[in-house]
């Protein structure tokens, strides 16, 4: 895993294994407003499918309704996440970690609503059905590390934990036991065991 670093405006210093694609889905984050959770997504386009091209061009309001006949429901859609991690590992940002991407949606933790104000979202691409690559973990742990060097954060969930009913995200195969080992985070700030 190559070296990450954050520069000053929230972006990470590109490197062979880290792009950025900028997003047009994003705002600033509410004056004085502090970062302190982590959430963690899943994502794949079409559904079940990897490596294509269509995440970077859903985050970038540049996806094709025509191109599968899924993302005719979805082409409505203006959202975004900070990252991407894909199953080599490669990391794609869309998002300054400074500003407030769209990745949460209607949502809540600790009697706070609007989770997006004080969030970093993290999309691995995969689904709920089958497991998360190890080269995705050591990226999403290794990020954890310099998000967690950068800003307080107190805590990370997944977009289940955050908007229950709604969003199953990451899923029963994302490894949270797996995560907390290599990423140092305490007990306190994981979600509760299923």
């Amino acid at each position: 895993m190559p070296f990450l670093q954050l520069d000053r405006h929230g972006w990470l210093k590109t490197s062979k294994n880290i792009r950025l694609v900028p997003s047009p889905n994003c705002d600033k984050r509410p004056v004085n407003e502090t970062v302190s959770l982590l959430v963690i997504h899943n994502i794949s386009l079409p559904p079940y499918q990897y490596g294509g091209p269509y995440i970077e061009q859903l985050f970038t309001n540049r996806l094709d309704p025509h191109a599968h006949p899924f993302f005719e429901s979805i082409k409505h859609l203006r959202v975004s996440a900070h990252f991407l991690i894909r199953r080599d590992g490669e990391i794609v940002q869309f998002v300054s970690t400074e500003n407030r991407a769209w990745h949460a949606g209607v949502s809540r933790f600790n009697d706070r609503e609007r989770c997006n104000d004080f969030s970093i979202g993290i999309e691995l691409e995969g689904c709920d059905f089958e497991p998360f690559m190890p080269e995705q973990y050591e990226t999403l742990s290794h990020l954890s590390k310099v998000l967690k060097a950068r800003y307080p954060l107190r805590a990370v969930r997944g977009h289940e934990h955050i908007a229950p009913g709604r969003k199953t995200d990451p899923g029963p195969y994302f490894d949270w036991q797996k995560y907390q080992t290599e990423s140092g985070w305490a007990k306190r700030q994981m979600p509760e065991p299923r």
